[in-house]
């Protein structure tokens, strides 16, 4: 199983770590998209910046 996180918003206004967490995702800007495997490292990056991306889960 795998997840397809998508950036929605801007990180222009956030606090650095979730910065360096949009980074470490492979996003950047608003409408990247991102695929990851599904792991709790992966989970809890997404959960920290959960306001600024969307997750779907694929078949991989």
């Amino acid at each position: 199983m795998k997840l397809k996180i998508t950036q929605i918003k801007s990180a222009i206004g956030a606090i650095q770590p979730h910065k360096d967490t949009i980074k470490a995702l492979g996003l950047g800007r608003p409408n990247y998209v991102s695929i990851k495997p599904k792991n709790p490292q992966i989970l809890g990056m997404v959960n920290a910046v959960r306001h600024l991306v969307t997750v779907e889960e694929i078949e991989g």
